[in-house]
């Protein structure tokens, strides 16, 4: 058999399943290369070890009794540190808050505890969530296994590095801008952002925009499938979108061809200058030709994005800042971009959120119905190859967020619009970097995505 971290998520657990590894020795297999790798990449804030080895220990005993096995028995993963895990503290990135331990756990992980997951700790997190780079004052920067010297990404930047390590078969992030699909896409994974509400158990209280949906970092469609199904709350889903699509069905399934349409457009090209660089623009068309070559009908548009929309996004995206308790004499430890958008978030009014609410609302229903022409839409899924670690924030803050706009000027809208999305890797720069694409789809269209994705991995 191969080392176990070479395996993927399906592989190890069918190995589990067949008796011929348990779930004691993937924990220990994998908390070694947490061990062994953690300390350069950093994708760990902190390792529950002893806490997974109870489970484990305790998965293999209802196995070796007869237990009927859950979709994730004694597979291991981990939850970014912005999620409550039951007497492991949660620290926000932040050394502003305290970094207690939480009396019980966030939604997300009952789920996925029922589900039979072993939590081996919390990873790396930009503060309050808030970059699309994993770097803060409480640990050392979350940095890309492909290139250490450069970001993992944000703010899912912990989670993906350890995925694309092997510190972890998989992982559940959460993506309120793009904080699945831009680490995703910066470390060669598979990045999928469910639509609204089709991860109940990943949604946010202090969320007016409804921009944040738990889902899958994983190295392929099919064991992003096999996460995403685990993960959906399914009574609640259910309400809204019917019975559930077998998710890792679709992936293993891989039909379809669809209307695709492209585009290198972006709604923040209004307020920064924007460009592609080579090897994004090499992505896009390499993903656009393979998606042809697939049997796909994909056409070259433009779409009219509303030139309200950066002021907007950022003032939905920053206003949760405003209702943080951080004493006057912490604010100092807050770091520089947190620290000016939450004066600017304790500056406005209601009536600015609201105004700025609605704005988002017909951005919402005029982009979707431009995309409604569609069954896919394609963009890059990164402007850039991924940047160096302090890259952001090296000048002031409002150059740390231009950067972060001009790095991934593709994803927020995704959010606004409430619509799925997932990023897949289509090419490998000389330096060894990974760049994809992303495809948008219709609202339900979740089980479409990953199918294409698990085409363009056969093509590649």
């Amino acid at each position: 058999m191969s080392d176990l971290y070479e395996l993927t998520a399906v592989e190890q657990r069918q190995a589990v399943r067949r008796g011929e590894v348990g779930a004691r020795e993937l924990t220990e297999h994998y908390l070694a290369r947490i061990e062994s790798l953690n300390p350069e990449l950093s994708s760990f804030i902190t390792v529950t070890a002893e806490k997974a080895l109870d489970r484990a220990r305790a998965a293999d005993e209802f196995q070796a009794h007869g237990g009927q096995l859950r979709p994730l028995h004694g597979l291991p993963l981990a939850f970014k540190d912005l999620t409550d895990v039951a007497g492991v503290k949660t620290t926000h990135g932040s050394c502003a808050v305290e970094h207690a331990a939480a009396a019980s756990n966030h939604t997300l992980v009952e789920v996925l505890e029922r589900a039979g997951a072993i939590s081996l700790g919390k990873t790396q997190v930009p503060e309050f969530g808030l970059t699309s780079y994993s770097e803060n004052r409480v640990a050392p920067p979350a940095r890309n296994p492909l290139a250490p010297g450069t970001s993992a990404g944000g703010s899912s930047g912990g989670s993906a590095a350890a995925v694309a390590a092997g510190m972890l078969p998989f992982a559940p992030g959460s993506d309120g801008g793009g904080s699945i699909r831009i680490p995703a896409a910066a470390t060669g994974l598979v990045g999928l952002k469910p639509g609204r509400a089709r991860v109940p158990a990943g949604s946010s209280g202090d969320d007016p925009g409804r921009l944040v949906v738990a889902g899958p970092l994983a190295r392929t469609a099919e064991d992003a499938g096999l996460l995403l199904d685990a993960m959906v709350d399914e009574p609640l889903a259910r309400a809204q979108f019917g019975p559930e699509p077998d998710f890792i069905g679709a992936a293993r399934r891989a039909e379809g061809r669809f209307r695709i349409g492209a585009s290198t457009l972006s709604p923040f090209a209004t307020r920064y200058p924007l460009w592609l660089e080579p090897e994004a623009r090499a992505a896009f068309d390499r993903g656009a030709a393979l998606l042809a070559g697939l049997g796909h009908d994909v056409l070259n548009t433009d779409f009219r994005y509303d030139n309200r929309y950066p002021e907007a996004f950022t003032t939905a995206w920053t206003s949760g800042l405003a209702h943080l308790r951080i004493p006057a004499s912490h604010e100092p430890q807050l770091m520089p971009l947190t620290r000016a958008f939450r004066r600017r978030a304790l500056g406005r009014s209601p009536a600015d959120l609201d105004q700025a609410l609605a704005v988002l609302a017909k951005f919402q229903e005029d982009t979707v119905a431009q995309y409604s022409r569609f069954d896919l839409v394609l963009t890059p899924a990164l402007a850039m190859t991924p940047r160096p670690v302090g890259w952001y924030t090296e000048q002031t803050a409002e150059v740390d967020y231009m950067r972060q706009c001009q790095y991934s000027p593709y994803s927020s809208m995704v959010n606004v619009c409430g619509l799925p999305a997932i990023t897949v890797p289509v090419l490998t720069t000389p330096a060894g970097l990974s760049m994809g694409i992303q495809l948008i789809g219709r609202t339900g269209s979740e089980a479409q995505l990953l199918a294409v994705a698990a085409q363009l991995e056969t093509a590649r």
